[in-house]
């Protein structure tokens, strides 16, 4: 795997990579969210930037920045989770377990992997990236090229079909202190609870924490 690390980068979405620090990524099946939702979350979101009080610390506007970020991401996935049309192939046992398998593969070995949930359509996944032999972390976008590619190819034979699998871009978000990791953790675990699909996180068999959860 070829390593293209960088701190911060930029395609439709902002990507920031902090070294040793945890990363938030969600990603999700090609054609799973409608191109008017994305563009009226993004106006939304450029409208909330755009006003934030310039008179406020610079803190303080990274916090209404987050803030406007966290509740974009919110409805993106409240809609993930409700979609009752477009692709549902992660709903597929032999397609979800190859995901999940995929994400176990690379702890160790580009990431230290920390916990995960696999959905009808889409995925969320927490890791620490793994220093490579550059002295470099391994790059964000490497990893999820590789688990992408590979997932899609293998996915697409189990389908039988052709074509774009996953969405080319995932969500991404660094991690910023203890209290904001136990969040996502949770976030993540509680996604099919959330979804009205089990009772009790352990009971949704494509989940997994490293974490020993009561």
């Amino acid at each position: 795997m070829s390593n293209n690390y960088r701190l911060f980068y930029r395609r439709n979405l902002p990507h920031y990579q902090p070294v040793n620090t945890p990363l938030f990524i969600t990603f999700r099946l090609a054609g799973s969210l409608p191109v008017e939702l994305l563009q009226r979350l993004q106006e939304e979101y450029e409208r909330s930037i755009a006003e934030i009080d310039k008179t406020l610390s610079v803190r303080e506007q990274q916090e209404v920045a987050y803030a406007a970020q966290r509740r974009a991401f919110g409805r993106m996935d409240a809609f993930l989770d409700a979609a009752t049309t477009g692709p549902r192939w992660l709903e597929e046992p032999a397609i979800a377990q190859l995901v999940a398998n995929s994400l176990h593969y690379r702890h160790g070995r580009v990431y230290d992997l920390d916990t995960f949930c696999i959905m009808a359509t889409h995925g969320h996944v927490l890791f620490t990236p793994l220093t490579a032999k550059t002295g470099k972390p391994h790059a964000l976008s490497s990893i999820m090229q590789s688990l992408k590619g590979y997932t899609a190819h293998e996915a697409n034979n189990i389908l039988g079909r052709e074509g774009a699998f996953w969405h080319h871009e995932s969500y991404d978000h660094a991690v910023r202190d203890a209290e904001e990791h136990e969040r996502i953790v949770k976030y993540i675990l509680n996604n099919p609870v959330k979804a009205s699909l089990v009772t009790n996180w352990r009971d949704w068999p494509w989940s997994y924490t490293k974490h020993p959860i009561p």
